[in-house]
């Protein structure tokens, strides 16, 4: 099969198309041939060795596909050969082939398409929990989110709104603030030529927002703080800015603020029933209509480490996949 390898911890740069074996399959797993793989921040940063966990070269980076399944392991009952689904890997996925565990994958309905898939999974599984396990976004109440035209961020912002909470989005530029208000944002603000903690505080009345949604980290994180609500809620959800910040614990005790990590993946091996209760509902929104994901662009397998350095230039908007054929 063709993959796509990483040789050396240099960044897209570092990936080269390979001829690799075949996975082979084990007990309670399927091979999944792969249309379609979904292209996420976290793959800029393993393929640079800053991600939270550091895969032994060489290796396939990739970590959401959507595919068939081309063959099924002993004490495999729920899936057979044929089958469309979704299905989370970790690593592996810019590849044609990739053997995963049952468990972490679920059937696609038909009315959903392979590119929409691959680019459903960790974006929209990422926003849903952060936003109702997490920071327990109630209706009626403001959300924040920073990033919004990115792919969590418009996930983010799609979901809050479906769960009734008055939106505000943030972005760079008129264009992606269009598409966060196609989204369900109510207010919009282009951080280059305005100040969002002052906007923030005008929108809501000096109250601020009851919960913020930072993909960003940085000096967005640090100005987050000043136009957050008494017991908001200020969710991490990782740092493109590069920075990681460390908020004032002073601050955090006068206003009662909660400040809450989100490590999505870690779900899959500490509580894997929270990602699949996650999931089913999130299909369930999309199959009915009610989550429309955004892909802005889709890269064939060749190109990945083009479709990686558009994040990385935070050229994209919505998701960006990789399709394998």
């Amino acid at each position: 099969m063709k993959a796509m390898l990483c040789t050396e911890l240099t960044g897209p740069d570092g990936l080269r198309l390979a001829e690799l074996p075949d996975p082979t399959i084990g007990p309670g797993q399927v091979v999944v041939g792969i249309r379609a793989c979904g292209v996420n921040f976290a793959d800029t940063l393993i393929v640079q060795g800053k991600y939270q966990e550091k895969p032994p070269l060489p290796f396939v980076p990739g970590g959401e596909v959507a595919g068939d399944v081309l063959a099924v392991g002993d004490r495999v009952e729920h899936l057979r050969v044929g089958q469309r689904v979704a299905a989370l890997c970790e690593l592996g996925g810019f590849a044609e082939q990739v053997a995963v565990d049952a468990a972490r994958c679920a059937p696609l309905p038909d009315a959903i398409d392979y590119a929409s898939a691959a680019g459903f999974l960790i974006a929209y599984g990422t926003s849903h929990l952060a936003l109702t396990r997490r920071a327990k976004l109630q209706a009626g109440e403001t959300l924040l989110v920073h990033g919004a035209a990115g792919g969590v961020g418009l996930a983010a912002v799609e979901i809050g709104a479906l769960l009734g909470a008055t939106v505000i989005a943030t972005a760079s530029s008129a264009e992606k603030l269009v598409l966060a208000r196609r989204y369900g944002a109510a207010y919009t603000i282009d951080y280059t030529q305005e100040d969002f903690v002052e906007r923030v505080k005008s929108i809501t009345g000096g109250q601020g927002a009851d919960v913020i949604y930072d993909p960003v980290g940085g000096d967005v994180f640090d100005r987050s703080l000043r136009c957050i609500a008494w017991e908001g809620r200020l969710l991490v959800i990782g740092f493109a800015s590069g920075r990681i910040p460390q908020p004032p614990a002073g601050l955090l005790l006068v206003k009662n603020i909660s400040v809450v990590g989100l490590y999505w993946g870690a779900y899959a091996k500490r509580d894997p029933q929270v990602l699949t209760d996650s999931l089913a509902q999130l299909f369930a929104w999309q199959a009915a209509g009610q989550l429309k994901p955004h892909i802005s662009a889709a890269y064939p397998l060749a190109e990945t480490g083009a479709a990686l350095q558009s994040l990385m230039e935070r050229r994209s908007v919505g998701k960006v996949v990789v399709m394998t054929g």
